[in-house]
């Protein structure tokens, strides 16, 4: 593993810090609620601000001629400059101190915590996470710990499981993953990883049979079953990892299991398929 994978280097970058800032504007909330599927009621400043559209802010304005192949930006700079051509978000950790208001000036200042490596079937593995910390007005509001996993190119057909037909929960929504809501979904994240909406790269260059569905959409839609779940109510903690691809083209199943007093579990799954990815909501 040392020979194909310096990990030594590669840990230099622990500790590196970036910070961001930007503004959470009625317009961004009324396209994010619009894309998810939101009452379109109308939205005002002070307004309690939906949860996960973090996800949409202080993201770097990259330049064209500074991106990869992949539609990511190019190795270094924060994040350590792992050989692994395949970039995937792995799953997240996050609580919710306070709440985020439409109109706050929104800071996040992100850190690496770890890098580590393993060898698995699909090939070496490399783990990179990373902990933000989203404030304003000098207050922090959300802390979220990510995990973003590196591979090697020739693994992802590997990394679809065996068909095993998930389980239905006790609720059930479905929404239709068409092409538009994915390219929708990476407009307001700024995400140009080109899995979600050039299928001829999808299809060629990384071997899925469609466009991939964002992990963090599919986690955006589970919060959202989470939070109507307890009647309105969204969640002050909220986990998800990915556990294996969902593809345009499907009905994706949004499940959740049986509510107990302070957590939900929930998953997703096209329907007929696999679990595409596990979260769990607590209160």
């Amino acid at each position: 593993m040392n020979e194909q994978l310096d990990l030594s280097h590669l840990q230099q970058w622990i500790g590196r810090e970036d910070v961001a800032e930007d503004i959470l504007t009625p317009a961004l909330v009324d396209k994010f609620d619009a894309t998810l599927g939101g009452a379109g009621h109308a939205v005002r400043p002070g307004d309690v601000a939906p949860r996960l559209i973090h996800f949409c802010l202080c993201q770097p304005a990259i330049a064209m001629t500074a991106l990869g192949d992949d539609g990511h930006p190019s190795r270094g700079g924060f994040l350590p400059p792992v050989p692994l051509p395949r970039r995937m978000w792995a799953g997240s950790e996050i609580r919710f101190a306070h709440e985020l208001r439409v109109g706050d000036t929104v800071h996040r200042r992100s850190r690496v915590a770890d890098v580590t490596a393993k060898s698995g079937q699909s090939g070496i593995l490399c783990f990179v996470t990373v902990d933000h910390a989203i404030s304003a007005a000098g207050v922090t509001a959300i802390t979220e710990r990510q995990t973003l996993v590196y591979r090697a190119e020739t693994s992802a057909q590997q990394t679809v499981p065996a068909p095993e037909t998930a389980p239905a929960g006790g609720t059930v929504e479905t929404i239709d993953m068409s092409p538009t809501l994915l390219f929708r979904y990476s407009a307001l994240t700024f995400n140009g990883h080109r899995i979600h909406y050039d299928r001829p790269y999808a299809l060629t260059e990384e071997g899925y049979p469609g466009l991939v569905v964002h992990g963090p959409l599919q986690a955006s839609l589970l919060i959202r079953l989470a939070t109507r779940c307890r009647g309105g109510t969204p969640p002050t903690s909220f986990a998800f990892r990915g556990v294996s691809p969902a593809f345009d083209g499907q009905l994706l199943g949004l499940n959740a299991g049986r509510i107990t007093s302070d957590a939900l579990e929930l998953w997703s799954a096209p329907v007929g398929g696999s679990v595409a990815m596990r979260a769990t909501a607590r209160w």
